[in-house]
């Protein structure tokens, strides 16, 4: 086993020397230091040892005993620490952060942010995060059509739409069609299962049946009408975009919103207006 081959990955290793700045560990060919302030009281050379091993600041290989947030083959929500002038610094719970190159973020970070992430090794031998996940999401979820969800969104496509982890590790998505309202990168959504794919996939909705979600539509455009002086200043017969705008809904379950209200008549349809019907 060569020890730069276990780069971001979690080992058993075992003592060969101690030394006054640490312990070192391996084997007398190769070994790896393990600083003092982490070295397990009563530790002598033959003990075995658990650590990670990653690159200090001086771009050296060492060992250390906390267990990070992310290791290689993993993924995890990690928080964006700062950004600089080739990325951004996340924090993965060891006392270099993680460095998410430009060219791995699926969209542009702040300092605050929650990605998802997983670590690779990169051309220079270094370790970093990427949030290009898709390929690293698993096929194998438990979920079945309309079950309710939660996940994180890792990346936006405005041809197919909002991918999401399910779990932080299956793989969904959002299909274009079912995207209403605000959502961005590293949102956390809430959403029911509509279709799980021969591949294991699952299609994802934020929103419920359409027979369920009437009335929590309805009452939504009541209210609005409400705020707006008991006024809409356009109809059902508006354009998907100025609907989509107002309300982050479909034209469709706009309308049927709209007709439920007119059957239970609290609202009346003008030529130019939707407005609260005075009994």
């Amino acid at each position: 086993m060569r020890l730069i081959e276990e780069l971001g990955k979690r080992r058993m290793l075992t003592v060969v020397k101690k030394v006054d700045f640490g312990v070192y560990l391996g084997t007398n060919e190769e070994r790896v230091l393990l600083p003092k302030k982490e070295v397990p009281k009563g530790i002598e050379p033959g003990d075995p040892v658990e650590v990670f091993l990653y690159k200090d600041s001086s771009d050296r290989l060492i060992a250390t005993t906390r267990v990070p947030k992310l290791t290689l083959g993993a993924l995890a929500v990690l928080t964006v620490t700062d950004t600089g002038k080739i990325g951004a610094f996340l924090d993965w719970g060891l006392e270099k952060e993680l460095l998410l190159p430009f060219r791995e973020q699926t969209a542009k970070v702040k300092k605050g942010d929650h990605v998802l992430a997983a670590l690779y090794v990169d051309k220079t031998g270094r370790l970093c995060a990427t949030m290009k996940v898709y390929d690293r999401l698993r096929k194998d979820s438990p979920y079945k059509k309309d079950d309710k969800v939660e996940g994180i969104i890792y990346e936006k496509s405005d041809n197919f739409g909002v991918f999401v982890a399910v779990d932080g590790c299956y793989s969904a998505l959002i299909p274009r069609r079912e995207v209403h309202g605000s959502m961005k990168v590293g949102d956390t959504v809430y959403a029911r299962v509509i279709k799980v794919k021969e591949d294991g996939k699952l299609d994802l909705s934020v929103r419920e049946k359409a027979f369920i979600q009437m009335d929590s539509d309805a009452q939504m455009i009541y209210n609005r009408i409400k705020e707006c002086g008991g006024k809409l200043p356009f109809t059902d017969k508006a354009s998907p975009e100025l609907i989509e705008k107002e309300f982050g809904i479909s034209k469709n379950a706009f309308k049927r919103a709209v007709g439920r209200l007119l059957k239970g008549q609290k609202i009346q349809i003008t030529e130019k207006s939707i407005e609260i019907y005075e009994k």
